[in-house]
């Protein structure tokens, strides 16, 4: 005979005071930072703003923009809506921007954070380890496939959007010669230092006129056009989450079942061997070292740096010029700066380079239809165009979003706001070549028709 007793409850386990606290610790965050280090955080920054002087050195900086950078962030995520589509890379980069301009940002944060942004170019560092990463970690067949087929639907893009944003503009009946030259040429020039600076120099020999007022008129348009791509990316990130059918989730190109499988064996090569600091710190510098080659390519052929590192990266990966372990450690440099560098990068972007004042001066409703139908035909061109040819049309779509972007600090803005970070190189490629040749053919055009 047996007896059950329904009384005997099992005691509860008490929550230690060290548990509570390590769990807000684990799970509270803004951004990736846990919520009492942010609070600190703001409280160290505050003290030293109080105190007059916030040192620029890279220990004060990295919290600085990381307070800030995942703090805007955060905002343009919990956002109604907008939230989706890309707000919180248009936050961490607009926010800070609109804070200098309107002096609601101490001067000793804006001054430190330029200083140090200016000083160590650590944009360049955060550009070559995403794109090192990226390569390692693509299939070679798909990265031979991807830059091979991704030139025609940027060609394609650049044209349709160049015939529908002049015939937008006439139809408002605004000049033709402003409409291209002042409007739609900046938006695919490549950036700022790529384009915009380039025309303004350009414009200011052939036109007669000075350099500050041809930049003055070309900025606000290349700032709009980023803005805009930003969007459009953000909307193909959410338009993928509903047609997965539609992207590659960062892989341009379908996998074949052979390249799955070799894809498989690398992985499984990488992830038998031990990712320790040594590994990771060796992923570190073949990125730096690489862009350095980059640098000096620069010097002896004039190709952009950050291009010229591509194309090593390329030729490395397909020779298998590094092992296993190398391409491991290369991954968990580029996942960390995706996750953890962003943001903050995008806020020193925001006080240090974005003109607040130029992208408000280009707020006028005709200045605004002929740059959306401009960057929205030359998207919607590279999303059918990529489909057509047997690539993920959402994916080859964000590209094209990045040739109407603000150069490197562009790209980063729209594949954050795409959640396609893994694109970088192919959009370096939409960028600064994009750009260069769009810059030099239309000099030489206008050069040859004032004559």
């Amino acid at each position: 005979m047996s007896t059950t007793d329904d009384s005997i409850s099992v005691p509860q386990k008490q929550v230690s005071a060290k548990e509570k606290w390590w769990h807000i610790l684990d799970t509270w965050k803004v951004g990736i930072i846990p919520l009492p280090l942010f609070v600190l955080a703001g409280a160290l920054i505050a003290i030293d703003c109080l105190g007059g002087k916030l040192p620029s050195d890279i220990v004060v900086m990295v919290a600085t923009l990381a307070f800030f950078g995942f703090a805007c962030g955060e905002f343009g995520k919990r956002l109604p809506l907008v939230g989706k589509m890309g707000a919180a890379a248009i936050c961490a980069t607009f926010i800070p921007s609109a804070l200098v301009y309107y002096g609601l940002l101490p001067d000793v944060i804006v001054d430190s954070t330029t200083k140090f942004f200016k000083s160590t170019n650590i944009l360049y560092l955060y550009i070559c380890c995403i794109i090192v990463g990226s390569i390692m970690s693509m299939n070679r067949t798909t990265l031979i496939q991807g830059f091979l087929r991704i030139f025609f639907p940027m060609l394609c893009g650049e044209v349709v959007g160049m015939l529908v944003g002049m015939g937008v503009g006439l139809a408002l009946g605004m000049e033709p010669f402003q409409i291209f030259f002042f409007i739609i040429l900046p938006i695919m020039a490549g950036g700022v230092g790529e384009g915009a600076i380039p025309l303004s120099i350009g414009y200011a020999t052939l036109l007669h006129m000075d350099q500050g007022v041809a930049l003055g008129r070309v900025l606000p348009m290349v700032m709009l056009g980023g803005l805009t791509a930003i969007i459009i990316s953000g909307c193909l990130n959410q338009l993928g989450k509903r047609y997965p059918h539609l992207t590659g989730e960062g892989e341009l190109m379908p996998a074949s079942a052979k390249d799955r499988k070799n894809n498989s064996e690398q992985q499984s090569a990488a992830n038998s061997c031990k990712t320790d600091v040594t590994t990771i710190a060796s992923g570190a510098l073949l990125a730096v070292l690489l862009y350095m080659v980059g640098m000096l390519l620069h010097k002896l052929v004039g190709l952009p740096a950050p291009v010229g590192m591509l194309f090593v990266a390329v030729l490395i990966k397909l020779c298998h010029g590094v092992s296993p372990r190398m391409l491991e450690g290369s991954q968990v440099v580029y996942k960390f700066f995706q996750t953890s560098v962003t943001y903050p990068i995008l806020f020193a972007v925001g006080v240090a380079i974005t003109p607040w004042q130029e992208l408000v001066n280009a707020f006028t409703l005709s200045n605004l239809l002929v740059i959306v139908s401009t960057v929205s035909a030359l998207v919607a061109t590279g999303f059918f165009v990529g489909k057509k040819i047997g690539m993920h049309p959402i994916d080859v779509a964000i590209v094209s979003c990045c040739q109407s972007g603000q150069g490197g600090t562009g790209d980063v803005a729209i594949l954050t706001a795409g959640n396609r970070m893994q694109l970088m190189p192919f959009a370096q490629i939409a960028t600064r070549i994009g750009g260069a040749i769009n810059v030099s053919l239309a000099l030489l055009f206008l050069g040859n028709f004032l004559v």
